[in-house]
């Protein structure tokens, strides 16, 4: 290798991870950055610090810590290719709950239920009854939702107990602090892997249609 060609890698290396940071510092939910920014600045200035591509890099870091190394070659592709972790997590709880949800046969309460976790994740649920989880009815519609959503997010969280420490915190950072995948229980753990399985998948098929 000549010595220009050898001189320009580490340029490369830096400017990669320097872009690495900057989209993970833009896709991070900015309730994140509370503990890091002074307390007294203003969502609206918050939003303004995190869309800085000059100060992008430097509160990727300060979210990562010391522990993940960016500039490594561990950059896989998002687990969750680009998606959403709350819509994954939509989709997760869905096939959960699918018994509830195909218990609800009045107009109202659908229109709720829908309106809560959206059109999808209520079709998604329909297309995978037989993946089922929960067996003991929630008959309201407010109450499956809400359940539905923290199910999810508990099995988005126990599945992600098995990634690599970054592409689990590059995933965790785009949800707001305190959704259950931070706190998955036993029972999440053992339902994740089939249930997100098949999330990926509907997504995999989406993004291959893009």
């Amino acid at each position: 290798m000549s010595a220009s060609m050898s001189s320009t890698e580490p340029n490369r290396s830096f400017t990669l991870a320097a872009d690495r940071l900057r989209e993970l510092a833009a896709s991070v939910d900015p309730s994140r950055f509370a503990g890091l920014l002074d307390p007294l600045l203003s969502p609206s200035t918050v939003v303004r610090l995190q869309q800085s591509a000059r100060l992008q890099p430097r509160l990727a870091e300060l979210l990562l810590g010391s522990e993940v190394k960016v500039g490594s070659a561990d950059w896989n592709e998002d687990p969750l290719l680009g998606h959403e972790p709350r819509r994954a997590a939509l989709l997760a709880g869905s096939i959960w709950h699918a018994r509830s949800i195909l218990k609800l046969v009045s107009r109202h309460d659908l229109s709720v239920l829908v309106e809560m976790i959206g059109a999808e994740a209520h079709a998604f649920a329909v297309r995978h009854l037989s993946s089922a989880v929960a067996t003991t009815p929630i008959v309201d519609p407010e109450q499956l939702a809400r359940q539905i959503e923290y199910d999810g997010h508990a099995c988005l969280g126990a599945w992600l107990e098995e990634a690599s420490s970054l592409d689990r915190i590059r995933v965790l950072l785009r949800l707001p602090i305190g959704t259950a995948a931070e706190n998955p229980a036993a029972e999440h753990r053992s339902a994740a892997g089939p249930l997100l399985s098949q999330v990926v998948a509907h997504l995999g098929t989406e993004a291959a249609r893009a």
